[in-house]
């Protein structure tokens, strides 16, 4: 093991065992109550985010040829009821790959949209990256992609608090997703404008750090859940009081995969994720996109698992009416589609 690997490795470990120890949550309980494919109209229709925002539905994804490669254009949808959608719009750049994009809400109103923009030059092989952002007025009519922090870096999701957007970037250094080579680089930053970025912290978790959702306690205590793509590939979560400098990490008994959290007002977390346990030998059919409970040990207990099957995940969740609206994708119908659930939840 290289040495800079090696005191990565030991900074993770020794945060880990110094996590403290967390106050149990209400008992959740998760029933589906309906499931609709809302969009298959692209070739391939993935990567899923969800926003109720001026008594409107926004739902934004990708639309590419495949999973990877390719000129990818982000959609956004927009219904007034949830059952019926329509397009509101269709964003490209041309030779750019425009993927995962997230909804955000700026302290202006605006909706703000950001993503990762990789160059493919016709092949399959990632040759550079670096992310966009994107804002409306209207959620019809959007500035033009603008490039932001540094070539090779991916803000993967953004999360306003007190009127500053935070937001963590990877930068893989290689387009392989194999469990062992170079270390991967996981940047804290923040802004009060998306635009103009400053770093915060380089957060110290080993094992290839990548897509980071960020969320926040009512006090002020920020959540992090990394997804790693090295060592045993299972996520770390981690939480950090301000100025976000002094992190603890916790692993969890799952591999991450466009994962998402939500925190409700009993103080329980919910995490929706991509599920890899259905992909072990034995066990019929590919992963599966779940949503669990988030317990003070760092295991998340499933919830619920979502008709799906193969590629697939990357969900978002909005609490609305009563009832958890849940967006995702998945190949589980032959071809890879959009999809919005409602959820019943239950705290005991």
């Amino acid at each position: 093991m290289k040495p800079r690997l090696r005191l990565a490795l030991l900074a993770s470990l020794a945060s880990l065992a110094s996590f403290p120890s967390l106050a149990a949550p209400a008992a959740v309980t998760a029933e589906i109550l309906e499931v609709k494919k809302i969009w298959d109209a692209g070739h391939h229709n993935a990567f899923t985010d969800l926003v109720r925002w001026r008594e409107r539905w926004w739902c934004t994804f990708r639309e590419a040829e495949d999973h990877v490669g390719g000129d990818g254009a982000i959609r956004v949808l927009t219904s007034a009821d949830g059952v019926r959608w329509e397009s509101a719009a269709l964003i490209t750049e041309s030779g750019i790959d425009l993927r995962d994009s997230k909804f955000s809400v700026t302290p202006a109103g605006k909706l703000m949209l950001n993503c990762g923009g990789s160059v493919y030059g016709g092949t399959k092989v990632l040759k550079s990256r670096q992310s966009r952002v994107m804002f409306s007025d209207d959620g019809f009519k959007w500035t033009a992609p603008q490039r932001v922090l540094h070539v090779g870096e991916w803000l993967w999701r953004v999360t306003w608090h007190n009127g500053v957007a935070y937001g963590a970037a990877y930068d893989s250094k290689t387009a392989s997703n194999a469990p062992s080579g170079p270390e991967w680089l996981l940047n804290l930053y923040k802004s009060t404008d998306g635009i103009t970025w400053d770093l915060v912290k380089k957060l110290e978790v080993a094992g290839r750090p990548n897509e980071t959702t960020l969320r926040f306690e009512p006090d002020g205590t920020m959540l992090a859940l990394v997804r790693r793509e090295g060592d045993d590939r299972m996520g770390h979560i981690g939480r950090a009081k301000p100025p976000y400098t002094d992190w603890k990490w916790q692993a969890t008994n799952h591999r991450f995969g466009g994962q998402n959290a939500l925190r409700l007002p009993s103080g329980a977390w919910l995490v929706a994720t991509r599920d890899y346990t259905a992909m072990k030998p034995g066990v019929p059919g590919g992963a599966r996109t779940m949503l669990g409970q988030l317990q003070p040990d760092g295991k998340i207990a499933t919830l619920a698992t979502f008709p799906s099957n193969g590629d697939t995940s990357y969900p978002a969740m909005v609490p609305h009416g009563g009832q958890l609206w849940f967006s995702y994708y998945s190949s589980h119908e032959g071809k890879t589609s959009i999809y919005l659930a409602r959820v019943k939840l239950t705290e005991k």
